[in-house]
């Protein structure tokens, strides 16, 4: 049983350690609506208290449903929050992309982190992150978009086990009743693209990750080769979000 009074402990530490550390006080971070975002401004809130501040960066794209639950977290948990469209900056560029659903999606999500960095400028306070450690693994996020941050207080806990995490925190019912999304367009589901639920993904994820087992002990364990596959795949393919730009080794003579 996973003592989650004691988790949410560790990482306000983290937040107030990690944001000391940058000579900061204070902190911004992108609520979409989502779980994510929801778990860590409630986190940020104990941490920080009114040194945070939340920005909500609706597209054309974007359910309404996203905005009313983001919205819901702040007027809860008392968070200060302000309302930046993004509708303008994707209008003027996506006429180039053909109804690629999948390059709009990304643009808007780097047109959102292009927001939060100004954001953050302005009220000199540090860019925190909101991807779980499903996501990150399978590169399920858009490389400088809402990947991109300074620090990453969830980014060691699977999205199956954020659920519980969660309701101990508070996060409205609204939220955490709804499918996963990164609301990229109407009617996006996480699920849905990746093929299957994020419990059944971290069920295995955590046998080949944490435990380090192989495919035939996953196998043996009874999990589908199928997955297991996928899984490997994706881990492999998007591992290059997860690090900082290679650079060259020069050897000067």
């Amino acid at each position: 049983m996973i003592n989650w009074e004691d988790i949410k402990n560790q990482l306000i530490i983290f937040l107030k350690e990690e944001v000391k550390k940058t000579g900061h006080e204070k902190v911004t971070v992108g609520l979409s609506g989502g779980l994510d975002s929801a778990v860590v401004a409630v986190l940020c809130k104990e941490a920080f208290g009114d040194n945070l501040n939340c920005v909500l960066m609706p597209s054309q794209f974007s359910s309404l449903s996203s905005t009313e639950h983001a919205i819901e977290v702040c007027e809860k948990f008392d968070i200060k929050y302000e309302i930046i469209p993004i509708e303008p900056m994707v209008s003027a560029y996506i006429e180039n992309m053909d109804e690629d659903k999948l390059r709009i999606g990304n643009f808007s999500a780097r047109m959102r982190m292009s927001v939060l960095y100004d954001v953050s400028s302005r009220e000199k306070s540090i860019v925190v992150g909101t991807s779980n450690k499903s996501e990150l693994l399978l590169g399920y996020g858009t490389i400088f978009g809402d990947i991109a941050c300074a620090i990453n207080p969830i980014g060691e806990m699977y999205k199956s086990d954020e659920f519980d995490f969660a309701r101990t925190l508070g996060v409205p019912e609204s939220i955490l009743s709804k499918p996963p999304s990164a609301d990229l367009w109407e009617g996006q589901s996480d699920e849905e693209e990746l093929g299957y639920s994020y419990k059944h993904m971290d069920d295995v994820l955590k046998q080949m990750v944490d435990n380090g087992k192989s495919k035939d002990e996953l196998l043996a364990l009874g999990f589908e080769e199928e997955l297991i596959d996928l899984l490997t795949y994706r881990i492999k393919a998007n591992a290059f979000k997860g690090k900082l730009p290679t650079i060259a080794n020069i050897k000067w003579n």
